[in-house]
């Protein structure tokens, strides 16, 4: 059977989460289960040239951090980087429903496999609906001065959706 309260995710809404909230530690009461594919634990582990989000990765002791590569299926392999394509088919071999990527193509795919998606402002309004005290619109700030891109469409919606 499917495990409903599980969430694959992917760099990009984990960079942004941290991003957006200063670290991951609201994600560990948001679901059961929290799977970061090894290949997304690389591309963060990497850093770029500032390490940001690094420490914060490092620290979330509640992921469960894949301990090595898994076997992705040739359509995935040339269809997605290799961290969207971790996720997608991470969350195939492990039953999980739902993924968490912000970026469009990969969250094309993942709907064509079937997957219920997610990404970072999704989780983050899910926090607020759940009384968190997380403010929707100084999250997008803290996004954007991170040059996490978000379309002013989307940015709005979510606002709205948060009732800010």
């Amino acid at each position: 059977m499917p495990d409903q309260k599980a969430l694959v995710i992917n760099t990009g809404p984990l960079i942004a989460l941290v991003a957006a909230t200063g670290d991951l530690e609201f994600l560990r009461n948001r679901y059961a289960r929290i799977v970061v594919p090894f290949e997304v634990g690389q591309e963060i582990l990497t850093g770029g040239p500032s390490g940001f989000a690094v420490p914060e990765f490092q620290a979330a002791d509640f992921l469960e951090k894949q301990p090595g590569p898994i076997a992705i299926g040739t359509f995935l392999q040339n269809s997605l980087d290799k961290g969207e394509a971790s996720v997608i088919q991470t969350a195939l071999d492990q039953g999980i429903t739902t993924v968490c990527i912000d970026e469009a193509v990969g969250r094309r795919v993942a709907r064509l496999n079937g997957l219920a998606l997610t990404g970072s402002l999704g989780i983050l309004l899910r926090a607020k609906q759940e009384g968190s005290a997380v403010s929707i619109r100084a999250a997008i700030d803290n996004m954007q001065r991170h040059r996490i891109r978000i379309s002013k469409e989307l940015a709005a919606a979510a606002i709205k959706m948060a009732g800010e």
